[in-house]
């Protein structure tokens, strides 16, 4: 692989779904790639053409945690931001303690991290700062709107990021993937109390999800875009995966709100 960042590599949520999908394809091309998750065995593995996989345990929900592995690292050429997790349920009645578990993860999971690794890329002169974020992040998905908040959130941050860190040779980028198959799925944490008047519409609106993503795209999709941004000098500030969802990022932009709105409806609910 033709990288122009270099060949350290940091890769969140690296135990499962698209994080384990980035982590082995940049260890397979020759990156020294160290990978983490609150949950793995730690390894090293070895790669045939020289790149590695180290596997370390970190919960980017904790900043000792994230001090102690992140910000530990020598340097960090590429990092490539995939933990997150979903809930879904009515905006109206879903839990604070649920909303406040959505935005750590996703989206102040992704700062932490960013924290750590940043400073490091900003000194060296140079670095690549993918971020994981979502189509529900441009398009809100009804009965899961603290989901598609924190995606949201994550657009304006890795915006900013990009403008303020330019002059110092680090680039950043969004990835947005739509319905992918991974265990995302069974991982959402439902909420919907049996009399909401809210209960049939959630269901319904879960259950299209769940078909959606488990006929989606293999994670392979986002480590694709992963690496063929690696190879970029000056990447796009965002990458929608799959030409179905480049073209509805397309059409989101000719369309009017309201009539957005009523095709998601139709959609979902």
């Amino acid at each position: 692989m033709k990288n122009i960042y270099g060949k350290r590599v940091f890769v969140t949520g690296a135990s499962s779904g698209l994080g384990k999908a980035c982590a082995e394809a940049f260890a397979q091309n020759g990156c020294d790639v160290v990978g983490v998750s609150r949950s793995c065995e730690e390894t090293v593995t070895p790669y045939p053409g020289g790149g590695t996989l180290t596997m370390r345990r970190m919960d980017v929900t904790d900043d000792a945690s994230v001090a102690a592995v992140a910000g530990a690292l020598e340097g960090v050429d590429i990092a490539v931001l995939c933990a997150g997790m979903g809930v879904s349920g009515p905006a109206e009645e879903l839990p604070m303690e649920l909303a406040y578990r959505q935005m750590e993860t996703n989206y102040f999971g992704v700062l932490r991290v960013g924290r750590a690794v940043l400073p490091k890329m900003r000194t060296q002169g140079r670095g690549l700062f993918l971020v994981v974020g979502s189509i529900a992040g441009r398009v809100p998905i009804p009965m899961q709107s603290h989901y598609s908040s924190s995606k949201y959130a994550l657009e304006a941050y890795v915006q900013a990021v990009r403008m303020e860190m330019r002059d110092f040779g680090v680039r950043a980028c969004i990835i947005e993937p739509g319905d992918t198959r991974t265990g995302f799925t069974d991982a959402r944490q439902k909420y919907c109390d049996p009399a909401s008047p809210y209960a049939a519409v959630c269901e319904k609106s879960v259950a299209v999800m769940e078909r959606d993503e488990r006929s989606g795209k293999a994670p392979a999709s986002v480590s694709d875009v992963a690496l063929r941004l690696a190879r970029r000098k000056s990447p796009p500030v965002r990458v929608a995966v799959g030409w179905q969802y480049k073209a509805l990022m397309f059409l989101q932009r000719l369309l009017p709100d309201k009539l957005v709105h009523l095709i998601l409806r139709k959609m979902y609910l």
